[in-house]
C-alpha cells in the first residue's frame, strides 16, 4: 500500500477504532460521501484481505489507545484481564507459583493454550517457562501498543494452530511525529505501581520511523499486610511425626506434634494436637514484577509501489517472589537419638524455618525483529513478505531450598536439632540448603509471503479478491532445571527438564465472493504440517448479508486445531510425592479404620510415589465452531451488535493426574482409563480388605475427551452531541456464557470461578480540552447459592479526568475501584480468593502526565 494514502488510511482507522465501527458496528455513509471518497483498504484481525468496509463477517472488538489509557491499567496483561471475553479471568504474577512472572490470556475459559496472541498479525513469542500456557502478556510493552483487536471467533483457517478460543492481535504504533514523555504512578493500599515512557517518531514523504522506551513496575505484596493475612496459616508441615513398626509396617500413632518441638517463632499448636506453621507471617501474596522495553518500527518507500519495513522490540521482565520456608517429609532412622519413638521408623512432617524463606527471582528477556517488503506486483496483485526472529530467554533462581537426603543425614546424626531448629548452627543449615535454578529458551525463526489478487473477476456485488500465502517457522525449546530438582531430591521444588525442536510449514488461501450488492461469502483454508506429529487442514466459511443500510447479518462455520506443545511431548520423567485419597492405601498406612478409609473420613493427605511421563503419540485437539450475529445501526446515535458463538473440541489434550486415575479406576469418574504410559501399580503382596495399596502411579497426557461451550456477546453504543456542552459516548459490553462441559459432565458455568455474565459499561464526556470518564465493571455471581463457596456479584467503579493543557501536554487523574471493593474470601486454587478473576489492590488513585514536543 502506498504511503501517499496515509491520511485517508488513518481517517478510516480512526473511525474503526473510536467505537463507530468497533466490535462490529457499521459506518453509515451517505451517497455523496461514497462518490467523493475512495476508501483505502485496511486489514482487520481475522482476515488476510484488506477491505474498504469496516464491517465484516467476523466479530472483532477494537480497543483503541484512548480506551486503554482511560482504563488506568499499566500493562497489557492487567488491561486484558478486565475484558469480558476472559470469562474466568486469567493467570497473573503470583508468589508461590512456578510461573510467578507470567500472565496468560484465557478467552472463553478455554485456557491460554487455546488463545492465540499476535503482534501485528504474527505469533507473539512463547513463554519457555510455561510453553503449554501460551503467550506471556507481561513482556509486551504497553507504550508500544496502538490498539488491541480481539477476534471472538475461531481463526485456525487464517492463523493456524491454537486460535480456537479466539485471537488477540496487539497492533503496535506505526505513525508518530515528534516526541512524548509520559510519567505515571498509582498508589493503592497494596501493590503500588509506577510507569514511564519516551516515544519519538517522524513521518516524511518517503518513510516513517517510531521508537520508544518504556518501564512499568508493581511492588511485591506480603500476605501479612492483607486483612486475611492476619489469620494464622494452617499447615501439616509444622513439626509433626508419625511412627511405623519396622517389621510389620503398622502405624504406631496418629500424626501429632513432636514433643516440645513447637516453640520456635511462627510455630503454634492446633487443637487437634498437631504443630502448625504460620506461613502467612512470612510469605508474599503477589510477586513483584517489572518490565523494561525498547521498540522501533520503520518503513521506507523505495519507489511509488514498493516499501521495506522493519519492527524491533527488546523487552526485559523481572520478578521476585517469597514463599514460606521449605516444607517436607524426612525419615528418622529407628536408632537415631532424636527419634521420638525409639526403634520405629518415623516420618517427620517438618518446616525448615531455620534455613530461611524460599526466595525466587526470575529474569526474562525477549528479542523480536522482523524485516519485510510490501508493494504492488501489478495493478491488481499486492505482495507482503519477510523474515522474523524472536527469542525468549528465561532464568530463575531459588534460594534456601532443602536437599532431602542431606537433611535426613543431619537429623539422624543429631546435627540438626528437630526439637529446637532455631538452635541449629548456621554451617549445618548451609550444608543442607541448595540454590535451585531454571534456564529456559523458546526461539522462533519465521519466513512468510502473501499475495493478494484484487479484482479477479466481476460479480454481482463487485470484484472477487483472493489472498494466498505460505509460512515456515522453526521452533526451538529448552527448559532445563538444575540436576537436584530434576532428580526430585529437593524438598519444596520439583521439575523435569524438557526440550525439542519442530518445523512447521503452512499454506493458506482466503477467497472473497461478493455474490450480490448485499450478500457475500468468504472461504478460508489453511494447511499446516508439523515435523513431530503430522498435519492439519482447517477450513472456514463466512457469510455476510446487508439487506438494508442499517442492518447486517453475519455468520461463520469452521474447523480448528490446537497443536500439542513442545514441553508436553519432550518432558523427561519427573518424580513427585502426590497427596491423594485411596481406600486401600489409607488402610495400609494406618490413616484410619476400614470404615473411615472407605468413606473418606480422613481426607486426602496420603502421599504416594508418582511419575509424570513423557507424552507418547500425542496428536492435536480438533475443534468445530460456528457463530451467527446481527449488527443494527438503529439511528445515528445508537448501534447494537449481538453474536452467538458455539465451540466444540474433541481429542482434548488432558493431563491425567494421580487422583483422577484413582477415581477412574474406582468408577467414581466415568472418563475412560487412558492407555500406557498412564498406569496405577498396586502392591498385591500387601493387599487388605479394601484392596491392594498403591505402589506407584504413572501420570500422562492423552488425547481423550470433549469440551463444549457456547454463549453470546452483546454490545450497545450510543453517541450524543450535547452542543456547547460537548459530547457523550456510552458503550455497554456484555458476555454471557451459557454452557461449558468437559466429557459430558454437568455444566460448569455458574460454578465457583466460572461466572455466567461479565459486563463493562464505559461512559466518556468530552468538552473542549476536558475529558471525564466513568467505567463500571461487573462480574456475575458464581458458586452454589447457600453454600459457603458462593461468590456474590462483584461491581467496581472507575473514574478519570483528563485535561489537555495549552503547553501541549495532558494531565490524567483517576481512581480505579472507587468504592474500595475487595473480593470475598473464598478459597480458590490454593489462594484465599480467586486470583484469576479478582484483584485485591483496593481503591487505586493514579496520576499520569504526558508532554508532547
Amino acid at each position: 500500500m502506498s504511503l501517499k494514502s496515509t491520511r485517508l488510511r488513518d481517517a478510516i482507522a480512526f473511525a474503526l477504532l473510536t467505537g463507530v465501527a468497533a466490535s462490529g458496528s457499521a459506518v453509515a455513509q451517505n451517497s455523496s460521501d461514497k462518490k467523493e471518497t475512495t476508501l483505502d483498504r485496511i486489514e482487520v484481525t481475522g482476515s488476510r484481505l484488506k477491505r474498504a468496509e469496516v464491517e465484516g463477517a467476523a466479530p472483532v472488538t477494537v480497543i483503541d489507545r484512548v480506551q486503554i489509557d482511560a482504563s488506568g491499567e499499566t500493562s497489557v496483561a492487567d488491561f486484558l484481564r478486565t475484558t469480558n471475553f476472559n470469562s474466568v479471568g486469567q493467570f497473573r504474577p503470583q508468589s508461590g507459583s512456578s510461573a510467578q512472572a507470567g500472565a496468560f490470556a484465557d478467552l472463553r475459559g478455554l485456557g491460554g493454550q487455546r488463545t492465540l496472541v499476535l503482534i501485528d498479525g504474527h505469533r507473539a513469542p512463547k513463554a519457555p517457562f510455561a510453553a503449554g500456557s501460551g503467550t506471556d502478556l507481561n513482556v509486551i510493552p504497553m507504550a508500544a501498543v496502538e490498539r488491541i483487536e480481539v477476534l471472538t471467533d475461531g481463526a485456525s483457517a487464517v492463523y493456524g494452530a491454537d486460535a480456537v478460543g479466539g485471537v488477540i492481535n496487539i497492533i503496535t504504533r506505526k505513525d508518530f511525529d515528534g516526541a512524548q514523555i509520559m510519567l505515571g504512578k498509582s498508589d493503592p493500599k497494596w501493590g503500588p505501581t509506577d510507569e514511564g515512557s519516551l516515544i519519538f517518531g517522524a513521518n516524511g514523504e518517503r518513510g516513517r520511523v517510531i521508537g520508544g522506551f518504556s518501564h512499568n513496575r508493581r511492588a511485591m505484596i506480603y500476605t501479612n499486610s492483607r486483612p486475611w493475612g492476619q489469620e494464622l496459616g494452617v499447615s501439616t508441615y509444622g513439626n509433626n511425626y508419625r511412627s511405623f513398626d519396622p517389621d510389620t509396617g503398622a502405624s504406631l500413632n496418629a500424626t501429632k506434634a513432636l514433643p516440645g518441638g513447637c516453640t520456635n517463632e511462627n510455630f503454634y499448636m492446633l487443637a487437634n494436637g498437631r504443630c502448625s506453621y504460620n506461613f502467612n507471617k512470612v510469605a508474599a501474596d503477589e510477586a513483584s514484577s517489572q518490565n523494561k522495553a525498547f521498540f522501533m518500527n520503520g518503513e521506507v518507500q523505495v519507489n511509488d509501489n514498493w516499501s521495506v519495513y522493519s519492527n524491533l522490540s527488546i523487552s526485559n521482565t523481572t520478578s521476585f517472589g517469597r514463599y514460606a520456608p521449605t516444607p517436607g517429609v524426612v525419615m528418622i532412622e529407628p536408632d537415631a537419638a532424636q527419634n521420638p519413638t525409639p526403634g520405629a521408623i518415623t516420618y517427620l512432617y517438618h518446616r525448615f524455618a531455620a534455613a530461611g524463606n524460599r526466595d525466587n527471582s526470575t529474569d526474562g528477556s525477549v528479542y523480536d525483529v522482523l524485516v519485510g517488503a510490501r508493494g504492488a506486483v501489478s495493478d491488481n496483485i499486492d505482495f507482503d513478505g519477510g523474515v522474523r526472529y524472536n527469542t525468549y530467554r528465561f532464568k530463575e533462581l531459588g534460594r534456601n531450598y532443602i536437599v532431602a537426603s542431606l537433611a535426613e543425614q543431619a537429623i539422624n546424626s543429631g546435627q540438626y536439632n528437630i526439637y529446637d531448629p532455631a538452635s541449629t548452627p548456621q554451617d549445618v543449615l548451609n550444608s543442607i540448603k541448595a540454590t535451585i535454578s531454571r534456564d529456559s529458551l523458546f526461539t522462533t525463526k519465521e519466513a512468510f509471503a502473501n499475495l493478494t489478487f484484487n479484482d479477479l473477476f466481476a460479480m454481482g456485488g463487485g470484484s472477487s479478491s483472493l489472498a494466498v500465502g505460505a509460512e515456515f517457522r522453526k521452533e526451538q525449546f529448552e527448559d532445563l532445571y538444575d540436576s537436584l530438582s530434576s532428580a526430585g531430591v529437593v524438598l519444596g521444588s520439583a521439575g523435569a527438564s524438557s526440550g525439542d525442536n519442530r518445523e512447521v510449514s503452512a499454506a493458506y488461501l482466503e477467497w472473497l465472493f461478493p455474490i450480490t450488492s448485499t450478500f457475500e461469502a468468504n472461504f478460508a483454508g489453511r494447511y499446516e504440517k508439523y515435523s513431530d506429529y503430522g498435519n492439519n487442514f482447517a477450513p472456514k466459511l463466512s457469510l455476510r448479508w446487508h439487506p438494508i443500510d442499517s442492518l447486517t447479518f453475519r455468520g461463520s462455520v469452521g474447523k480448528g486445531f490446537v497443536a500439542p506443545t513442545l514441553d508436553v511431548i519432550s518432558q523427561a520423567t519427573a518424580f513427585s510425592a502426590d497427596s491423594v485419597y485411596d481406600a486401600a492405601s489409607c488402610l495400609d498406612q494406618g490413616a484410619g479404620t476400614a470404615t473411615q478409609c472407605k468413606n473418606r473420613v480422613n481426607g486426602t493427605d496420603l502421599q504416594v510415589d508418582s511419575y509424570r511421563e513423557k507424552a507418547e503419540g500425542l496428536g492435536p485437539e480438533k475443534s468445530t465452531q460456528y457463530q451467527v450475529g446481527v449488527v443494527w445501526d438503529a439511528t445515528s446515535w445508537l448501534n447494537a451488535t449481538l453474536d452467538y458463538w458455539n465451540i466444540q473440541i474433541k481429542d482434548r489434550i488432558a493431563y491425567f493426574g494421580s487422583q483422577k486415575l484413582i477415581d477412574i479406576e474406582a468408577g467414581i469418574d466415568s472418563t475412560p482409563m487412558p492407555g500406557a504410559p498412564c498406569a496405577i501399580i498396586r502392591d498385591q503382596a500387601l493387599a487388605n480388605e479394601l484392596g491392594a495399596p498403591i505402589k506407584e502411579i504413572h501420570n500422562c497426557y492423552f488425547n481423550q475427551g470433549k469440551v463444549k461451550t457456547d454463549g453470546a456477546d452483546l454490545t450497545i453504543r450510543t453517541n450524543f452531541d450535547l452542543g456547547e456542552w460537548g459530547s457523550l459516548n456510552n458503550m455497554l459490553q456484555t458476555s454471557y456464557q451459557r454452557s461449558f462441559t468437559v466429557d459430558g459432565t454437568e455444566n460448569q458455568v455458574g460454578d465457583q470461578g466460572f461466572p455466567r455474565v461479565r459486563s463493562t459499561l464505559s461512559n466518556t464526556w468530552r468538552r473542549g480540552d476536558w475529558n471525564l470518564g466513568y467505567n463500571v465493571r461487573y462480574i456475575g455471581s458464581n458458586g452454589n447459592t447457600g453454600d459457603n463457596n458462593y461468590t456474590k456479584s462483584y461491581v467496581t467503579h472507575d473514574v478519570q479526568l483528563s485535561y489537555a493543557t495549552p503547553w501541549n501536554s495532558k494531565i490524567m487523574l483517576g481512581v480505579n475501584n472507587l468504592t474500595n471493593k475487595l473480593p470475598q474470601l473464598i478459597a480458590y486454587a490454593g489462594r484465599p480468593f480467586n486470583f484469576y478473576l479478582y484483584d485485591a489492590y483496593g481503591r487505586t488513585p493514579y496520576i499520569r502526565y504526558e508532554q508532547r514536543f
